[in-house]
């Protein structure tokens, strides 16, 4: 376990004794989150850590009595995993709603497209039995990542004196060519002649700077090449706006998706170990065309304990022998990548923070079951720089890097709970802990999972 600061019940007791706590029986509360609810109303679904949280599942529980079902940011970096009934399915681009029969899933003007793997996912989907027809929409204002964005994420991760640990899918290179103004829209590709002409564009630039990270300019591409695999992207282009506000003003229900997690995003993550996109609740009216007044409730999704793949800071990271332990037990590998997370004990200032800039009015917790044999717990309710105390989540990864987590130490429960179904039915300590991260992240815990199947939720009657 890596060495932190312990918290103190007792301001007399000194300041770097362990305290075990003990809570009195206390039933944890959950905010009422009543799925009928969601009709006619706008609920943004957001990572609370970095990434892998398990928002594909909450999106697949919430999205029984939601109608549209929409991602508004990311590509195919994310890795969603949900089951139905015991098969497994791994999304990167659809939205998780898709398992759901005659559900609207859009993919907005947010998120970067790639249209191989869109199209693979869709017709995997298909030969699964999944209906996708007519129900897959994708916003014409939303960009394209082609072959060269792919090349040159890889060449400019190879160059790098400090790698940031990206998946390699080319999502970098193609937010920074939106941003540059030298991006392809699916709405260029309706129009054969522009779309010809952007496409060149984007592999000439993409050559030149091939060149300067000392790679070869062919993997660029070639301008039919490119305009190959985008040619059933006009079959799926849409209005994804005006679609969601027509739902809203019809009375139906809608949950915006997002990717990755809050420590992740690029202005409020820990840059520049980030993604290349805003994935907070901010970016969902944003990246797929209404406006924030329409968003009526934003649900965080956090783990039990906290994971984070590629580079970058995490404080409360487990010493090796632990880290090995907790991965196993919650397979934590990337769903994109296979990489294996770095895990560690729940991070309460990191979640705290990402209620504060998402706004959250509820929070759902998932995996709760990987602790079910651990003998003891541990929750980082602050951190400590350079002997202060009170210092909030950094600006800097280098303070982040530097800070020691203040815990508190909490008695396991030892005793499953992938069968409870209800608040009541948990271990009294598996209360207790949920309880104590209520309070130290300052946000109403939503739901609870406490297994991989649909029916292992437990929310609010």
């Amino acid at each position: 376990m890596r060495r932190g600061t312990i918290a103190h019940l007792d301001p007399a007791a000194p300041s770097d004794s362990t305290v075990r706590r003990s809570f009195p029986e206390k039933r944890t509360t959950i905010a009422h989150l009543d799925p009928a609810a969601l009709r006619g109303s706008c609920t943004v679904v957001v990572g609370c850590q970095w990434g892998d949280e398990g928002k594909g599942k909450v999106v697949d529980v919430l999205a029984e009595r939601a109608d549209l079902i929409a991602r508004y940011q990311g590509g195919a970096n994310a890795g969603h995993t949900v089951y139905q009934r015991e098969e497994q399915f791994i999304l990167h681009q659809v939205p998780s709603g898709i398992l759901h029969p005659g559900k609207r899933c859009l993919l907005g003007n947010g998120v970067v497209v790639d249209p191989v793997q869109l199209f693979a996912e869709i017709d995997n989907l298909a030969g699964r039995g999944i209906e996708t027809r007519g129900r897959i929409g994708v916003s014409a204002r939303a960009h394209v990542v082609f072959p060269w964005h792919v090349a040159l994420d890889n060449a400019a991760e190879r160059a790098a004196r400090r790698r940031i640990g990206t998946t390699g899918r080319g999502i970098g290179p193609a937010y920074e060519a939106k941003t540059g103004r030298r991006g392809v829209r699916i709405a260029d590709l309706l129009d054969p002649a522009r779309g010809r002409e952007r496409v060149g564009r984007g592999i000439e630039w993409a050559r030149r700077r091939l060149r300067e990270l000392g790679a070869d300019p062919d993997d660029a591409g070639t301008i039919d090449d490119a305009l190959a695999v985008t040619g059933r992207l006009p079959e799926v282009a849409a209005d994804v706006g005006e679609e969601i506000a027509a739902a809203l003003a019809g009375g139906k229900g809608v949950l915006l998706e997002g990717a990755q997690g809050t420590a992740l995003d690029v202005d409020h993550g820990t840059y520049p170990f980030v993604t290349s996109s805003n994935t907070t609740a901010g970016a969902a009216a944003v990246g797929s065309g209404i406006g924030p007044t329409a968003i009526d409730a934003v649900v965080g999704v956090a783990k039990a304990y906290t994971t984070r793949v590629g580079n970058g800071p995490l404080p409360t990271a487990f010493d090796s022998e632990m880290d090995a332990l907790v991965r196993d037990l919650g397979g934590e590998f990337g769903a994109t990548t296979g990489r294996p997370r770095r895990c560690g004990w729940f991070d309460a200032p990191v979640v705290r923070y990402a209620a504060r800039v998402n706004g959250l009015t509820g929070i759902a917790i998932t995996k709760l079951d990987v602790l079910d044999t651990l003998p003891e717990l541990r929750i980082a309710t602050g951190y400590r720089l350079r002997g202060d105390a009170g210092v909030p989540f950094p600006a800097c990864s280098w303070q982040l890097q530097e800070v020691e987590p203040i815990y508190e130490v909490l008695p396991g429960w030892r005793s499953p709970t992938t069968e409870a179904r209800a608040v009541a039915d948990l271990p009294r300590n598996a209360r207790a802990y949920l309880h104590r991260i209520e309070e130290l992240v300052e946000a109403p815990i939503a739901m609870i999972s406490v297994g991989a199947r649909r029916s292992q939720v437990i929310r609010a009657d």
